[in-house]
Order: structure tokens, then C-alpha cells, then sequence
């Protein structure tokens, strides 16, 4: 019977996965469909498909996030179970997999046995196409993963919190307060860390830069690009993205890497919420470009939020005097050192220039609201 389920489960690859269209498809579906012992052989075969997924230097929220805009809902299920299946392996994960893991989808989904095969031959033809990708950090089961981390840093808990806040509540003015001092504590929060790490504290002195990816989602992602990057320069650490599966690997320290995804998230949201404001506005006095707006509107707010970011860093740096900067001009070379070994082989890519001044001017204005007057030293 082993053996029957195995041939039976060769021939739909053999005729699904290595060859293109439907009718290529539709065989392998049909094969799977009448073999109904064959499920537990197809799943670990998944198994293994989403373990190469890693090798190649993918992690879970990268995969997820290509078959949910290439495939659709149901293809997500099935490819959550799997990556929830495969990782129960392991008795650790890397930085950053568990959340990964923990926001997969729960929910099994169920079809009838042809369905289902068709959905399991499509997202099995997706990951047997996966190409390789720079790698950020050790994969599950490798020997660099580092010692246990326990909790967060209070510094980057009250970050959280702070931000939290300013995404929830409905009044603009506490809004730009709560931001404002997150992005302070955020920066303090980086100063410390690097002068701990330089005087070789608490074992940090031989710490380096690490990685990770951040999504970068469709619409309008060319300026969600450059936010992500200007919360990154701020931060001392670099952005590289990648147009074609929609997310920038982030280079830099531990800490500096947390808060760039904090507040990046958090600016994304409330930038959201800012321009959905605004283009109702405009939409309120007879306007109809809403997607002119929208990119315009994205753009600016980006541009000036680098401006803003860059100046609070540099102001919060001015306070601890001479002493910090030797150790963040070494930090900085590390990081630029590990970008340039990540990727050798950038290229700068043309934005295409603003059409709307109303929706730049708007961005603009919600950049400012979204940083405290008080911390943009030498900006105007």
C-alpha cells in the first residue's frame, strides 16, 4: 500500500509540478484525488518543500507573503499548517520566527479531495520555484542561533506602548506627543546600547550587525520603500529592497533593528490614517485623483519624516558629547561592511516625480504632526 501511495504521489508531481498550465494540473489533481491515502505522504513532501524554503534563505512571513499575493487564501491555510508542522521539529527557533509563526493563520481549510489537491499542487509549484535570496540570520536547527533571549529591553517595551497609543487614539495632538517621545526614547534607546556594546558591558563588546526583512505590501510600496529606509538611516542601520517579492532586508545592530521595524510600523499606520483623512477631504471639495494623491501624499510624508527622524537622532546624539561618536562611526562601518557583503550588487532606483501638490502638501503637514515641534532642531 506504501508503495502504491508513493507512485501515486510521483506521477501528480511528475505531471502538476514540472510542467506548465492547467490541463498539466488538472492530471496531477485527478491522480491525487483518487488516491486518498496518499495525504500523509503529500504533507510531508510539503514539509520538505517549505524546509528548502528555508535553505534558500526565505523565512515564514516572506513565503506567506509571496503566495498571498501570487495564489489566494486557501493556499495560505494549507501552507500555514505546514510551516507549523515542520517547525514543531525543532526545539528553538531564530530571532523573530516565533512571531512570525505565531500570526500564520490557524484556521484548516477543507474542500473536496480535487479542490484540495489542485490548491496543493499550485502552492507546491510556487515553492519549488522559490529562487535563493540573501540570507538574514541562521535557519531553524543550525548552531549560530545565540543564547536564549529573555524579554525585551524595558526601553523597547515603553517604545511599544508609546506607539501603541499614538495608533489608537483619536485625537491628533496626543497622537503627536506619544510619537514624539517614542522616537526620543528610540534614539536614547540606540546611544546606550552602542556605548555598552563599545565598552565591551555585559558581554556586548563582540556583538555584530544582523538582518531582517520587513514587507514592503503593494499599493504605492516605492514610498512605503523610502519611509522604511528613512527609519532606517535614522537608526543606523540600511535598507535594501526588493521590488519583486515585496519586502527590504534591514541590516544593522539587535536594538537598532527592533525599533526600525517598531516605528516604522507604527508611521505606516498612522500615515494611513492621515492620508485617508485627507483625501476625504479632498474628495469632500470635488476632487476624483485619488491615486495622484495617495502616492503624492506617501512620498512626502516619507521624504520629510527622513528629515525629521535624521535631526531628533542627531540632537539626542549632540547630548552625550564627544564620547559617543568614535563608537557609532565603528558600528556604522559594521553595518555598511555587512550590507555590502549581503549585497554586492545594489542599484538605485528612479522615483517617478510628484503630480499632486495638494497631496504632497498634505504629507508633508502629516509628517509634522507626526514628530513634536520640540524635537526638530534645525529643520524648517
Amino acid at each position: 500500500m506504501g508503495g502504491a501511495v508513493m507512485e501515486a504521489v510521483d506521477r501528480a508531481f511528475a505531471a502538476a509540478l514540472y510542467t506548465e498550465g492547467d490541463a498539466a494540473l488538472d492530471t496531477g489533481a485527478s491522480l491525487l484525488a483518487s488516491a486518498p491515502g496518499a495525504d500523509a505522504e503529500l504533507a510531508l513532501r510539503g514539509r520538505e518543500f517549505v524546509r528548502r524554503a528555508w535553505e534558500r534563505g526565505w523565512h515564514p512571513a516572506d513565503v506567506v507573503r509571496i503566495v498571498r499575493r501570487d495564489l489566494d487564501e486557501p493556499h495560505v491555510r494549507v501552507l500555514s499548517g505546514l510551516i507549523r508542522d515542520e517547525l514543531a521539529r525543532y526545539e528553538r527557533l531564530p530571532a523573530r520566527w516565533p512571531e512570525q509563526v505565531d500570526a500564520l493563520p490557524r484556521e484548516a481549510w477543507r474542500a473536496d479531495r480535487f479542490s484540495y489537491a489542485t490548491a496543493v499542487l499550485e502552492l507546491y509549484r510556487l515553492l519549488l520555484a522559490l529562487p535563493a535570496i540573501e540570507p538574514a540570520g541562521p535557519v531553524p536547527g543550525a548552531s549560530l542561533l545565540g543564547p536564549p533571549v529573555h524579554g525585551e529591553p524595558k526601553a523597547l517595551a515603553r517604545i511599544r506602548a508609546l506607539l501603541a497609543k499614538a495608533e489608537a487614539t483619536g485625537f491628533p495632538e496626543e497622537a503627536e506627543a506619544l510619537s514624539a517621545k517614542a522616537q526620543e526614547l528610540m534614539a536614547r534607546h540606540s546611544v546606550d546600547e552602542a556605548l555598552l556594546a563599545g565598552r565591551g558591558a555585559g558581554g556586548g563588546g563582540g556583538e555584530v550587525p544582523g538582518a531582517c526583512r520587513i514587507g514592503v505590501d503593494a499599493p504605492y510600496e516605492t514610498a512605503k520603500a523610502i519611509l522604511l529606509d528613512a527609519v532606517a538611516t535614522a537608526n543606523h542601520c540600511r535598507a535594501v529592497w526588493n521590488s519583486a517579492f515585496g519586502f527590504s532586508t534591514v541590516v544593522g545592530f539587535e536594538g537598532d533593528l527592533e525599533a526600525v521595524e517598531l516605528l516604522y510600523t507604527s508611521l505606516l499606520v498612522q500615515g494611513t490614517a492621515a492620508m485617508t483623512k485627507a483625501e476625504a477631504a479632498q474628495r469632500a471639495g470635488g476632487r476624483k485623483r485619488t491615486k495622484t494623491f495617495r502616492q503624492s501624499f506617501l512620498l512626502a510624508y516619507a521624504g520629510r519624516l527622513g528629515d525629521l527622524l535624521s535631526a531628533t537622532a542627531r540632537h539626542v546624539e549632540a547630548e552625550f558629547g564627544g564620547e559617543v561618536l568614535p563608537v557609532l562611526a565603528t558600528r556604522a562601518v559594521a553595518v555598511a561592511g555587512r550590507a555590502e557583503e549581503m549585497f554586492p550588487r545594489t542599484v538605485s532606483t528612479r522615483v517617478r516625480g510628484v503630480s499632486d501638490e495638494s497631496g504632497w502638501r498634505d504629507g508633508r503637514a502629516a509628517a509634522d504632526r507626526a514628530h513634536h515641534p520640540g524635537l526638530r532642531p534645525g529643520i524648517e
